[in-house]
This record gives C-alpha cells, structure tokens and sequence, in this order.
C-alpha cells in the first residue's frame, strides 16, 4: 500500500511540475497587431515592431473558390532599444513565415483585411498580426 501511496504521490508532483513549465511557456508568448506604417514595443521586451510595407497580396478573394490560397508579402522592421534594426519579409502562405530576432521568434499569423472580388482595399488598411515569443 505504501508502494502505491509512493507511485500516486509521485505522479502527482511530476504533473504538478511539468503543468507548471507549460504554463510558464504559454505566457512568454503574446499577440501583437500592428497597422501598417506603423510600430508597437513588445510588452516585457526592448524591441519595437513596424510593419513596414505591404509587398504583394495574391490571396485568394474569400467569396470565390481558388485553386491554391495565395500568398501575401509583407516586410517587417524590428529595433532593439540600442539602436540594433534589421528588416525582414514575412509571408502569410509561404516561407519564410516567423524570424527570430533579438532571442524572440516573431510569426506572421493573420493579415486583414482579407481580399474579396467586390472591395477594393485601401494598402494603408492592413493590419498584421503577429504571435511573439521568447525563445530558450
């Protein structure tokens, strides 16, 4: 009985522990939209974002049907506090989709507005979202 007492209170701590490290992991990661022109800090880093520009958008229109997805470009502008900058293209389909900068990764994960046969969209409208995460 005590044998088993051991095994149960053991596997308890070990669930405890390792649910605690996943925790920790799911809050160094963050969600960040930026409008294009325009720049954020990450929150809890010395790095600002800018979503600089808008290189092409060849999605597919949401109320048709396409054949393949498309793809949109966009290029990224990341500082340290230092002064330290460096820009990258970031696409919504292809690669390359996230960079790491700085020890953080930064993931492209959503552009808006998504394109439809009807509107025509304003290239000073987009706003990018990116998941930013501190990397270990």
């Amino acid at each position: 009985m005590e044998v088993i007492m051991k095994t149960v209170i053991s596997t308890l701590i070990l669930t405890l522990l390792f649910g605690s490290f996943n925790f920790i992991n799911a809050r160094t990661k963050q969600q960040i939209k930026v409008l294009i022109n325009r720049q954020k800090t990450i929150p809890g880093s010395k790095l600002t974002l800018k979503f600089a520009s808008l290189v092409e958008d060849s999605r597919c229109p949401i109320d048709t049907n396409c054949i393949d997805a498309g793809n949109a470009q966009i290029m990224i502008k990341v500082s340290k506090s230092n002064g330290t900058a460096q820009t990258f293209e970031l696409n919504t389909n292809s690669a390359p989709q996230f960079v790491t900068f700085a020890g953080y990764k930064i993931k492209l994960i959503d552009l808006n507005p998504a394109p439809a046969t009807n509107i025509r969209i304003n290239r000073n409208g987009y706003t990018a979202t990116f998941a930013v995460s501190r990397l270990r």
